[in-house]
């Protein structure tokens, strides 16, 4: 599809409407996509429960008795055709992670399919710098878009299980701190101390959409220590 077949408006179900900006991620798009956010934000819709923005498309989820899907669709057009409002200014965070053995189970293996050794793959991931582009599959999930060329592969082709909170993984373009002990299919390179879910936040994550994230190297005593109670 060309840029030209865009946005689309594609109802999901009786109750949502999927804004399609275009058919894969850039970073241009998704400026676009967090300016139909911000718009959204200064102009709500009575009777849309939710707006969430994703790597080409933005979701509105509505309550089907309130409004048709003809007025949302009227209203997400109008959006779309809007001069940009200002939206949040983006923050910068530096998340610390370990990369020693006992946090990084998938390093080795990592290493070996892409013919680098397990220090080069780590200058790599702190050298890259990435910005939040997505939240979902579970609470807290930012997905960082960024992840250097020369350490991209697909997913495990199997998952691994009891993968612990604060493991920081990778997969294709994307990486991720995870917030809750799971299964995954990513590859597991590290541990972070930080809280990503803080309780006495409103709303109760750290990241934001747009944010910046830069990783900085700590050793297995400092992961401790920052995660003592």
């Amino acid at each position: 599809m060309t840029a030209a077949d865009f946005p689309r408006f594609r109802p999901v179900g009786d109750a949502a409407l999927l804004v399609e900006f275009a058919d894969r991620f850039e970073e241009a798009i998704h400026a676009r996509i967090l300016d139909f956010d911000a718009a959204f934000a200064a102009h709500p819709l009575a009777g849309v429960r939710e707006c969430v923005p994703a790597y080409a498309s933005v979701l509105l989820t509505y309550d089907p008795l309130v409004l048709s899907p003809q007025a949302v669709i009227a209203h997400a057009r109008w959006l779309v055709a809007m001069p940009a409002v200002a939206a949040r200014s983006p923050a910068a965070h530096r998340i610390r992670v370990c990369y020693e053995p006992a946090f990084a189970p998938d390093l080795p293996e990592l290493a070996e399919r892409l013919g680098l050794d397990p220090e080069t793959i780590i200058d790599h991931h702190l050298a890259a710098s990435y910005r939040v582009v997505a939240f979902g599959f579970a609470p807290g999930y930012a997905y960082l878009h960024g992840t250097p060329e020369a350490l991209r592969l697909p997913r495990k082709p199997a998952a691994r299980r009891n993968v612990p909170a604060g493991s920081v993984i990778i997969a294709g373009s994307q990486c991720l701190v995870t917030t809750l002990t799971m299964p995954t299919g990513w590859w597991v390179i590290g541990a972070s101390p930080e809280a990503l879910l803080p309780l006495d936040r409103d709303p109760p994550v750290l990241f934001g959409l747009g944010d910046s994230v830069r990783f900085a190297r700590i050793d297995a005593a400092m992961l401790v220590a920052a995660r003592a109670p």
